[in-house]
C-alpha cells in the first residue's frame, strides 16, 4: 500500500514557497526544519486526540479494548504503532511527514469494513441473547475519519513565519 502523507494546500503557503523558488537557493535547512515543524504537529493531535476533537470509539470497541487491557487509553493509540510510525523527509524544495502502515489511510480518511462472518473459535456455537448459533454475518463498521497527519492555523501560520523568515534573511 502507498505511504499516507500529508501535504499542506494553503494558498498563503504556496505564496511563501514561490518566493523561495525565485531565491534559487538549496532550502534543505528550511525544509528540515519545516518536516520537524509538521512531526510535531502530528504528535500533537495524538496527543490530544484530533484538533478538532476525533470522534470517540464505539462502546463495543472500548468494551473490546478493556477485555485486552488497552481501555481506558487514547484514541488511534492502542499499542501507539501508527504514532510511532510517523516519519519525516525533506530535500531542497519539500518537505514531508507521513506513515507506511497499511491501515493509516483508514483512520485518516474514514472507512467501511467489509461484512465478514462471525464463527466460534474455540466453541461449537455461539450464544447470544439466549440463543445458539452457528455463526452470524456482522454488516461491516463504519470506521469515522480521524485526521492526524492534520495542521490547524496555528501550525501553518509557524510554517510561514519560518518560510518568511528565511526570505528575508536571502535578502
Amino acid at each position: 500500500m502507498d505511504p499516507i502523507r500529508l501535504k499542506i494546500d494553503s494558498d498563503r503557503m504556496d505564496e511563501a514557497m514561490r518566493g523561495l523558488v525565485s531565491a534559487g537557493r538549496d532550502a534543505s535547512p528550511l525544509m528540515r526544519a519545516i518536516a520537524g515543524d509538521m512531526h510535531a504537529a502530528v504528535e500533537t493531535n495524538f496527543r490530544l486526540e484530533g484538533r478538532p476533537p476525533w470522534a470517540g470509539l464505539a462502546p463495543s470497541t472500548q468494551a473490546a479494548r478493556a477485555a485486552k487491557g488497552y481501555w481506558p487509553g487514547k484514541i488511534l493509540q492502542r499499542t501507539g504503532q501508527l504514532a510511532a510510525s510517523i516519519s519525516e523527509d525533506y530535500d531542497a524544495a519539500s518537505a514531508v511527514v507521513g506513515t507506511n502502515l497499511a491501515y493509516a489511510a483508514a483512520h485518516q480518511l474514514g472507512a467501511r469494513t467489509k461484512a465478514h462472518r462471525i464463527a466460534p473459535r474455540h466453541k461449537k456455537a455461539l450464544a447470544f441473547g439466549g440463543r445458539v448459533i452457528k455463526s452470524v454475518m456482522h454488516p461491516g463498521s463504519d470506521i469515522p475519519a480521524r485526521p492526524f497527519l492534520f495542521l490547524d492555523d496555528s501550525d501553518e501560520d509557524k510554517i510561514v513565519g519560518r518560510v518568511t523568515a528565511y526570505l528575508q534573511g536571502l535578502i
